[in-house]
């Protein structure tokens, strides 16, 4: 084998690997989006069953005990005018208040209502019924955590 063939060889090969590495990728990135819409839809299917839109679902996951606005936006993925906007018509609905916040005179906490918590439970029941999720194991989820948080702690 010459030289330039040898080249050649070497770059099909290193081209080869590029591709599958490709492929690999693209796949994965798949297979997380498609989670992520599964995931999507069955929240939009819990919460119409409780008469709220999806994000107004996701709020009240996310509003786990009291805390800012921002916090909840960061929680939630959205920007602080959008939370506000789902906080004001779940605030509407007697499910959360806004409370001076303890240590901050200039912030205001969310805060789950009687109302808000006890819908709030029922939420993270019908959540956790026939879940996306439901089919791994809990060693199972908690590797998939890791493996996610690993890769996005890298992005």
């Amino acid at each position: 084998m010459t030289d330039q063939e040898t080249r050649r060889a070497t770059e099909a090969g290193a081209d080869g690997e590029a591709d599958a590495q490709a492929l690999a990728e693209r796949e994965l990135c798949g297979l997380v989006n498609g989670l992520a819409q599964q995931i999507a839809e069955h929240v939009r299917v819990c919460a119409a069953a409780l008469d709220l839109t999806a994000p107004q679902a996701t709020a009240l996951r996310e509003l786990s005990g009291p805390m800012t606005m921002r916090e909840l936006s960061g929680r939630m993925g959205c920007e602080p005018s959008n939370a506000t906007f789902v906080v004001d018509r779940l605030e509407k609905q007697d499910l959360i208040e806004r409370r001076p916040h303890p240590t901050d005179r200039r912030a205001r906490q969310l805060v789950l209502t009687a109302k808000g918590g006890a819908l709030r439970e029922r939420l993270l029941e019908l959540l956790s019924g026939e879940s996306p999720l439901a089919a791994l194991t809990p060693r199972q989820r908690r590797t998939l955590h890791e493996l996610l948080q690993r890769a996005l702690t890298k992005a």
